[in-house]
């Protein structure tokens, strides 16, 4: 995807996550993310913005703290994430492109990385948002879902820290199908895009973007339904399993992104 693209996708996730937020109220549960509130969410979603925006700003080559969440509340805190998503929505537009600052998963370049990032960030945890009020998930673009399942199976999981074991080598297949999804997840069709993930007892996941030889279990849906629920943002049963139900279970007790 092209950097602006990314921005786009940002700029209207955070809107959709702070009119969630707010419909939802902050004191609610948030069912995606057993014992937070929707005031977690936004204190962390918009402490994440404001750490993304330092680097990007100021060009730092090395990590630097997060500055921690503020201790808000209700419209002081909406008004206060919302405030932070306009900045990091500035920033990235008027970033150079060939910015020079730390990133932690590989990237064309440090823009496109944060860019990517945010906009998938911000895009998960609007669909935190979201399952607070009830409400049906609203849906990304085919080609924004491929995009995130690429990112988080060959980028967060292609890291020494995934979580991501089991007890004995078993394979894990991705497939998203050409269809589309029902009402209110449905997006235009896309080319099917399928990934490998090689699991272990002892190295992370290894996922290389094909379909050859034989899987354990397969995961195949709309690419939506997918990046949803391989973000545990939607059930299994939002998919099609076939094969061994070890190794999606396994995915879905480990896989989780930690937070700090």
């Amino acid at each position: 995807m092209r950097i602006d693209a990314y921005v786009n996708s940002l700029v209207e996730e955070g809107v959709l996550l702070a009119s969630a937020a707010e419909a939802a109220g902050t004191g609610a549960d948030v069912p995606t993310c057993p014992g937070l509130q929707v005031r977690g969410l936004l204190r962390h979603t918009g402490m994440v913005h404001r750490w993304a925006t330092v680097h990007v700003v100021h060009g730092h080559r090395d990590p630097q703290p997060d500055g921690g969440e503020p201790d808000l509340d209700g419209a002081e805190l909406l008004a206060w994430f919302r405030e932070g998503h306009t900045a990091l929505v500035a920033a990235l537009r008027a970033a150079p492109a060939d910015l020079e600052c730390w990133t932690f998963l590989p990237a064309p370049s440090p823009l496109a990385f944060w860019a990517r990032r945010q906009a998938h960030e911000t895009a998960v945890h609007r669909m935190d948002a979201e399952a607070a009020t009830g409400a049906q998930l609203s849906g990304v673009s085919a080609e924004f879902a491929l995009d995130g399942i690429d990112e988080l199976l060959t980028g967060f999981h292609g890291r020494a820290r995934s979580r991501v074991r089991t007890d004995h080598a078993s394979v894990l297949r991705i497939r998203a199908t050409d269809t589309t999804a029902g009402p209110g997840l449905a997006a235009p069709a896309t080319p099917a895009a399928v990934w490998t993930v090689h699991l272990s007892k002892d190295a992370p996941p290894r996922t290389v973007r094909n379909d050859e030889g034989p899987a354990d279990t397969e995961l195949s849906g709309p690419p939506e339904l997918l990046y949803a629920t391989l973000w545990n943002r939607l059930p299994t049963e939002a998919v099609t399993l076939t094969g061994d139900p070890g190794p999606a279970a396994a995915w879905r007790e480990l896989s989780g992104i930690t937070w700090n």
